[in-house]
């Protein structure tokens, strides 16, 4: 075992460790995160417009009435995410170049601008179509957010910019030292989408269909729950691997049902947002980890396990599950790593039945993910009720698959304190 386990960290979790740090994983990390706040309140106001509510209520028939405004803060927000993933791509992969990170936001957001070609509208002039800058246009931005600040960078590490006197303001500086990348990017993209009519955004879809249909099977659920759990297990954080390359789709998911509320349409297209795995699998953290505390707390009777127990119970209700992960501990513990990779998988299958299969309505809020479980399922799936039973089902099988291998670690530790006296 032990000739295994060396074998998987040093083949394995090593080089996956070091992909984790890769600049335009974490660029892309960054940039999605960055936009988070944004994505979560815009996202509650399509509760606001579509409160769980019986519809003779007056609140909800007000709600109806005034939908519309109500949207605005949405579309403002997450229904235009990719302006601030945009943003943020192309910040923290100039940050990590050392070179100036809001020039680099900003020529990526306007790498991004250049992709969708303006239409002229009566009365209204010019007006930019904002379904591109959603979820749908994710994989562009990430795509010319890369390009947009590796030719700032080439520039200024070649010296093709435009430098100042020492005695000219800073910022004013830096402006002109971004003139001629801005020039190339504008240019570039200028011939790609006004010259040639290329639609990008077309033709990265036809390229990623097979890929993004994939991603909300049974199967692309599967895969990356498993390796987030297996990267666990070695003390690698697993949602940063598996996260940087997944949460794009996931991202595309989530906005695809979001926008398919705001319009009315009843069967929402994706079942599996990132809200699935944090509700309905990650229960109280990576690996479903609210079981195997449950089960400390009523079946341990080595002194360790009771202690830990309760230091670890409330951290868990909130989904933060360190203390069990180092403290336990179950990485590389032979004994517990088979539940933990084992009992999100059982519950992936479940909760996609589940939604698949209109058991449960599928999830389309970003719920901030500190939030209980219960709570957090049920305002993801804008107030289904029937969410709650899903994650108290999921909970039980979590504690019912922990129990037979945390007795015999619990019995081992046992041994081991009778041994030390203690």
């Amino acid at each position: 075992m032990s000739k295994f386990t060396d074998f998987l960290e040093q083949k394995v979790s090593n080089p996956m460790a070091r992909l984790a740090e890769q600049r335009h994983l974490l660029a892309i990390r960054d940039g999605v995160v960055s936009s988070l706040p944004f994505i979560i309140v815009g996202s509650f106001f399509l509760i606001f417009a579509f409160p769980p509510l019986p519809e003779k209520w007056a609140l909800t028939q007000w709600a109806t009435e005034h939908a519309a405004e109500i949207l605005i803060p949405y579309r403002m927000t997450m229904f235009i995410m990719s302006l601030y993933v945009a943003f943020g791509i192309g910040y923290s992969l100039a940050n990590s170049y050392k070179v100036d990170p809001l020039s680099g936001g900003q020529i990526a957001v306007a790498a991004l601008l250049l992709t969708i070609t303006p239409s002229v509208v009566e009365e209204l002039g010019f007006v930019l179509p904002m379904s591109y800058l959603g979820g749908q246009g994710l994989f562009v931005t990430i795509i010319v957010s890369i390009l947009s600040v590796e030719i700032f960078r080439v520039c200024k590490q070649r010296n093709i910019t435009i430098k100042l006197p020492s005695q000219v303001p800073a910022s004013v500086s830096r402006s002109f030292e971004a003139l001629i990348p801005v020039a190339i990017v504008i240019v570039i993209m200028t011939i790609i989408t006004v010259v040639m009519g290329v639609n990008l955004h077309n033709l990265v879809t036809k390229i990623t269909a097979p890929l993004v249909t994939a991603g909300d099977s049974l199967f692309g659920v599967l895969v990356p729950v498993f390796l987030i759990t297996f990267f666990w297990s070695f003390g690698i954080h697993g949602v940063s691997v598996v996260g940087s390359v997944a949460r794009p789709l996931w991202e595309i998911y989530l906005t695809g049902n979001a926008e398919a509320v705001a319009s009315g349409v009843e069967k929402l297209p994706h079942i599996a947002p990132e809200p699935l795995y944090q509700w309905f699998i990650w229960i109280g953290g990576s690996g479903s980890t609210i079981g195997l505390v449950i089960v400390m707390l009523i079946f341990a009777k080595s002194k360790y396990m009771k202690q830990l127990g309760k230091a670890v119970v409330a951290p868990s209700i909130f989904n933060i599950n360190e203390p069990v992960m180092f403290g336990l501990p179950i990485v590389l513990n032979p004994i517990l790593i088979i539940p933990f990779i084992i009992t999100p998988l059982v519950l992936a299958i479940i909760s996609y039945f589940a939604t698949s299969i209109g058991l449960v309505s599928p999830t389309y809020i970003k719920a901030p993910w500190t939030l209980p479980a219960p709570i957090g399922a049920y305002l993801a799936t804008g107030g289904d009720w029937r969410a709650i039973i899903l994650v108290i089902v999921n909970i039980f099988i979590s504690t019912f698959i922990y129990l037979p291998f945390f007795k015999v670690y619990d019995k081992k530790m046992l041994e081991m304190e009778k041994e030390n006296g203690e």
